[in-house]
């Protein structure tokens, strides 16, 4: 069950008709397991976060593959696809991204039950259930995320991940934006939250202590490749 960059290139062009470009990724591979980290480093730039987005079905790369389960994505079917897009999840820098501030913690997080086809009658306990797993109490509930903490936003976003039972979860610069000490607790969290659940993670961070907290694997983006570090 393991998701699969084969040879990924991505060029970005200037204009439409351009025939000129940059070369972000050139060649690019990379295979995720189950349960199993993988620590992505390089510097700004680079194309970590492009590399992200396409093993996540949000980019189409120029030439390249991206695999699961056996099975290209550019060959999936729409059920295919639609199976994918839940299993495979994508964890940002920014939490707020992932939640609409005009909505309180509570509808956010009925949206996803809803879009699951969940019975309303098992919401809540689903809802309390996936905030009690990243450390929250249903007091947030009633809350925007204007109202609450950098640290308690992440967990909020990953709690509603967790509610798609995802396989893998792109972690992109997760802690990033908040202080030292949240950083751990997030990153304790997200350990924690795979020793339990055996959810894969690629873990991009430009932060090598990070890295070395979290990774199982570690490579780095080299020249539009990714270049795996022996153990």
């Amino acid at each position: 069950m393991s998701l699969r960059a084969e040879q990924i290139a991505v060029v970005y062009r200037s204009g439409i008709f351009s025939r000129h470009g940059r070369t972000v990724l050139d060649g690019a591979s990379l295979e995720l397991r189950p349960g199993e980290t993988f620590g992505l480093m390089g510097p700004s730039g680079s194309g970590k976060s492009t590399f992200a987005r396409v093993l996540a079905g949000l980019e189409r790369p120029a030439a390249g593959q991206v695999r699961y389960r056996g099975r290209s994505l550019a060959e999936m079917g729409r059920a295919e696809r639609a199976v994918f897009r839940r299993n495979v999840q994508v964890m940002f820098q920014d939490p707020t991204a992932a939640l609409n501030p005009a909505k309180t913690i509570g509808r956010s997080m009925e949206d996803v039950l809803r879009l699951l086809g969940r019975p309303k009658s098992g919401w809540t306990a689903g809802t309390l259930a996936a905030l009690d797993r990243v450390g929250l109490t249903a007091d947030v509930l009633v809350r925007t995320p204007a109202q609450l903490s950098g640290g308690q936003n992440q967990r909020v976003a990953l709690a509603r991940i967790l509610l798609l039972e995802p396989e893998y979860i792109l972690l992109d610069e997760p802690t990033s934006a908040l202080d030292v000490s949240v950083q751990a607790q997030v990153l304790r969290l997200l350990r924690d939250v795979q020793a339990e659940l055996g959810i894969g993670y690629l873990l991009i961070s430009h932060d090598p202590s990070i890295v070395g907290f979290m990774a199982d694997r570690i490579g780095a983006i080299r020249d539009g490749k990714v270049v795996e570090y022996e153990e």
